[in-house]
């Protein structure tokens, strides 16, 4: 049995800023504290995700239009095949976008295996908004995009559809391996570890803005090259995403099943409630799952955290993950986050 307290190769030292400016505030127990308005986002393309949240945060805006702005732009960019157009398709080549959005006041919205629509974060705000739902799915999902005024795309890029290709020549699928990672490993292929920065399938954003209200946004292309009709934890409120105005707000990126299994995002926050600290409350989510399944240290899951106060905390499987942090000192930190291997 994994004992928690004494998990291999845990992190003791704190985030570790990465690049030069303006320095972080960061307490003994790796806390990071941002006045304010603020925007925090997972990984490097989280910058300027965060950039374009700031653009609104900076003006009195509301986080909620901060974080589907932000969001929008890994969902644009073409050199990003984990997020949006230019995803990375399923096994059978179709690209199919998730997301999730949740605002201060507990309402959301959500699509998940949604087809030839490029800015899935925007429908998910138009179901949280337009719709008595929470979650649209595959074909109705689509149907009501394009209701909504969304153009239908063609979203597999050329350059997908070469990686899928040299994927498909050595590709095998089995319903499980031998190891009780499955398909992961198979999944990931020449993307490297499963739910790792080669092959990390989510941004997840929270805000919060000059009024003190918390928001949160999440999306993704998902794994690469997974089975289709697969849905990760991006689409799914209180795993990929959760947001209490009262305490705080979390996101996660990695490997989606584990993070649905464990409620992972809604457990950050009520770890939070019950006392812990951001980074305490993500590090306890990571070692539940370790707990409960030992081997997912072959695997990449991390949480990220923003309380009430604008306390920043984050916690990984495995190093390598790293979070983009925005405030008035600064909108360009990128931080590299703890993690117990």
């Amino acid at each position: 049995m994994l004992n928690r307290r004494g998990l291999i190769g845990a992190s003791l030292a704190g985030p570790a800023i990465i690049g030069a400016g303006a320095a972080i505030a960061a307490d003994e127990a790796g806390g990071i504290q941002l006045t304010k308005p603020c925007v925090i986002s997972t990984w490097d393309f989280g910058v300027p995700a965060n950039q374009a949240a700031w653009a609104i945060l900076s003006k009195g805006g509301r986080a909620l239009d901060a974080v589907e702005a932000g969001a929008r732009i890994p969902e644009q960019d073409l050199k990003n095949h984990s997020v949006g157009r230019a995803g990375y398709p399923d096994r059978d080549g179709h690209v199919s976008l998730d997301a999730s959005i949740m605002d201060e006041q507990g309402n959301c919205g959500a699509v998940a295996a949604l087809e030839h629509i490029a800015h899935p974060i925007s429908v998910a705000r138009a179901v949280m908004e337009k719709t008595p739902h929470v979650l649209l799915v595959g074909p109705g999902a689509l149907q009501f995009a394009q209701e909504q005024g969304f153009p239908r795309e063609e979203l597999l890029t050329p350059e997908s559809r070469a990686a899928w290709e040299a994927w498909r020549k050595e590709a095998k699928y089995a319903p499980k391996a031998n190891s009780e990672i499955g398909d992961y490993g198979k999944t990931s292929g020449q993307l490297g570890t499963p739910g790792g920065k080669g092959n990390h399938d989510t941004i997840g954003m929270l805000a919060l803005d000059a009024h003190g209200n918390l928001s949160g946004a999440c999306t993704t292309s998902g794994m690469a090259w997974k089975l289709r009709g697969r849905v990760g934890d991006s689409p799914i409120v209180g795993a990929g995403l959760y947001v209490d105005n009262e305490v705080g707000a979390a996101t996660s990126t990695g490997v989606g099943e584990e993070v649905i299994r464990n409620v992972g995002s809604f457990l950050v926050v009520e770890l939070m409630r019950q006392g812990r600290s951001p980074r305490d409350a993500c590090k306890e989510a990571v070692a539940r799952i370790l707990k409960k399944k030992p081997w997912a240290k072959d695997v990449q899951v991390g949480f990220l955290a923003l309380s009430k106060t604008g306390e920043v905390g984050a916690w990984s499987i495995q190093k390598g993950f790293s979070y983009a942090l925005c405030d008035a000192t600064r909108q360009d930190r990128l931080v590299a986050g703890e993690s117990f291997y």
